[in-house]
């Protein structure tokens, strides 16, 4: 029976002041401007938008990530969406 070796981290996020995101649980970093940062997590696709985002701080061997700049949403992609339609929107 193969091991899966895929590490397994709690999803958990610190929002400080609305200006530091700390993500836990993150598996990859799909792409990212000043605008919006998309990631995978351990829960799905997860999509900061904000202004002047920056990435402070990326782990993906620890499966952690540090935003800062000015938050003002965090969101996921529904389950059921596909991740086709989640990479055509973000080509375009």
């Amino acid at each position: 029976m193969p091991i899966d070796k895929t590490p397994v981290w709690r999803h958990q996020l610190t929002l400080v002041d609305r200006e530091e995101l700390n993500v836990d649980g993150v598996i990859s970093l799909g792409s990212y401007d000043e605008k919006e940062v998309v990631m995978e997590t351990e829960q799905g696709m997860m999509l900061v938008r904000g202004d002047g985002l920056n990435i402070k701080q990326l782990n993906l061997d620890q499966g952690n990530i540090i935003i800062d700049g000015i938050i003002k949403a965090i969101s996921y992609e529904e389950a059921g969406q596909s991740k086709k339609g989640l990479l055509n929107r973000l080509l375009k």
